[in-house]
């Protein structure tokens, strides 16, 4: 019991961490050490952050970036709050929304999503649920991703895990799961990285089924 008191205290010192540090968020800390892990942020880069609100991820992105790169967010909700001069976030469906929205092929160097369904209370409906906004994610990635580019998207850690990370590793050099010290300890949230994008011409968009049956 005791032991569960400390983890509690450790995990709600990111919350109080994220205030004083001026982040909307304690999730920005689960991207700080993805990025620590992947060098996928670097100075000069274009990064489109699916499911930003609200706006942690945009801001620590875009002070990575600096000003020579920029970061665009996208989220279901509106966005009211301030953000650094290379970023913006936008109100928009991801669901109805294509690569072409996004600017099409090389449009960016880095895609990333933290985005999760409304839960339900139900593992195996909010792992269905985050294992489609995960594939929706990715197949966003792979219609404006550059050349050796970089995709990083949460999913909930269940049955769909392997298709998930079969169909990443169809598509990018390399495949790195993290799970952040800051995700809180009763949580399931995972994260799948892909680097060094693979722009095959003409190659098909990730199909889940098709992946799970390559990847065993």
């Amino acid at each position: 019991m005791a032991r569960s008191r400390r983890k509690r205290r450790h995990q709600d010192s990111y919350g109080r961490r994220a205030k004083r540090e001026g982040y909307a968020a304690r999730s920005v800390y689960k991207l700080e050490e993805i990025d620590e892990k992947t060098g996928i942020l670097r100075r000069g880069a274009r990064v489109l952050d699916l499911g930003a609100f609200p706006g942690s991820w945009t801001s620590y992105a875009a002070e990575k970036v600096q000003r020579e790169g920029k970061v665009f967010g996208v989220d279901l909700q509106p966005f009211r709050g301030a953000l650094p001069e290379n970023a913006e976030i936008v109100q928009g469906d991801l669901l109805e929304m294509s690569a072409d929205d996004f600017g099409g092929a090389g449009a960016w160097d880095v895609v990333m999503s933290d985005m999760a369904p409304s839960t339900t209370g139900h593992r195996f409906t909010d792992q269905a649920r985050s294992f489609e906004l995960f594939m929706q994610a990715l197949e966003v990635a792979v219609g404006v991703l550059t050349p050796g580019g970089s995709f990083v998207a949460k999913i909930f850690q269940g049955g769909d895990f392997e298709q998930a990370r079969a169909a990443v590793a169809a598509r990018f050099e390399k495949v790195k799961v993290v799970k952040p010290k800051a995700t809180r300890n009763e949580s399931y949230e995972i994260f799948i990285c892909g680097l060094g994008f693979r722009a095959a011409e003409g190659a098909p968009d990730p199909d889940p089924d098709d992946q799970a049956a390559a990847g065993g």
